[in-house]
C-alpha cells in the first residue's frame, strides 16, 4: 500500500474501486469492440475496419482515462478531486471533439462504423464500471479515525 493509502482511508477506498472498474472494463468492452470490428469489416470493407478501429481505440482511451483521472486523484482533498473529474471531463471531451474534427474528411474511415463503434464501447464501458463499483464491497461511511 502507498503512503497516501495509509494516510488517507478514502484513498484506499476509491482506489479499490478503481482497480475492480479498470478490470472489469478491460474484460468487456475490447470483445464489444473486436464484435464492432468484425460486423463493420463485413458490411463495409476495409474503411469499415478502420472507422470501427479508430472508434474503439478513441473510446476505449477516453474510458481508461476517466479510470486513471480516478486512481490519480483518490488520495487528494475532495476538492481537488471535483476539479480533476470536472477539468478532466471537459478535456477528454475537448480532445475527442478535436480527434473527430480532423478524422472528419478521412474517407478511409466509414464515419458510421467509428461513431457506433465509439457508442457501443462507451456505454458497455459506462455499464461494466457501474456493475463492478456496485459489487466492489466498500464502505459507505469511512469514519475520521480509521
Amino acid at each position: 500500500m502507498s503512503e497516501t493509502e495509509t494516510e488517507n482511508p478514502h484513498a484506499a477506498v476509491v482506489s479499490k474501486a478503481a482497480r475492480a472498474m479498470t478490470r472489469a472494463s478491460l474484460l468487456v468492452t475490447p470483445p464489444a469492440v473486436l464484435a464492432c470490428i468484425a460486423v463493420f469489416s463485413i458490411v463495409f470493407g476495409l474503411p469499415g475496419l478502420l472507422g470501427s478501429l479508430v472508434g474503439g481505440t478513441l473510446a476505449l482511451l477516453a474510458s481508461l482515462s476517466t479510470l486513471g483521472m480516478m486512481k490519480f486523484s483518490a488520495g487528494q482533498d475532495p476538492m481537488f478531486v471535483m476539479v480533476i473529474a470536472l477539468g478532466g471531463y471537459v478535456v477528454k471531451i475537448v480532445v475527442l471533439f478535436a480527434a473527430l474534427s480532423l478524422l472528419k474528411g478521412v474517407t478511409v474511415l466509414h464515419p458510421l462504423s467509428l461513431g457506433i463503434t465509439m457508442i457501443v464501447a462507451i456505454l458497455v464501458a459506462a455499464a461494466v464500471e457501474f456493475a463492478a463499483f456496485r459489487r466492489t464491497k466498500i464502505p459507505a461511511i469511512i469514519p475520521a479515525g480509521s
